[in-house]
């Protein structure tokens, strides 16, 4: 069974640092681009960032860039998300996504294009 687990999550204050981890399970991933989303209460489901193990292009949505880096570790089928210099607005539940379809540029934000799913960390920052 394929599936997705995040973990790292945590309450953290503004300006600190947290590393999120998502182990992939029950299938090979490499061929897939992986992403990054995260919801704020009361709010849509956003994208934070994407990249394909093969190679190419990693996005990175304009509010997270210069502070976020997306990673992964084929060894250990796992995608990494670095985040520093935390601010509140940061504050968010933040889901792991794999889908295998192709896009190029902000055709990879779309929440559709993912067909699988972590359930999901929590992140908050304090002020």
């Amino acid at each position: 069974q394929e599936q997705l687990v995040e973990s790292g999550g945590g309450l953290v204050q503004a300006g600190g640092s947290l590393r999120l981890s998502c182990a992939a399970s029950g299938r090979t991933f490499s061929s897939y681009r992986m992403g990054w989303f995260r919801q704020a209460p009361g709010k849509e489901r956003e994208f934070v960032t994407a990249f394909r193990w093969s190679g190419g292009r990693t996005y990175y949505a304009d509010s997270v860039r210069g502070r976020f880096t997306i990673s992964g570790d084929n060894a250990k089928n796992t995608v990494y998300l670095q985040m520093n210099s935390l601010k509140p607005e940061d504050t968010a539940v933040y889901y792991c996504a794999a889908t295998k379809d192709y896009c190029f540029g902000t055709g990879c934000y779309r929440v559709d294009l993912y067909d699988q799913w972590g359930q999901g960390t929590q992140v908050t920052v304090s002020s």
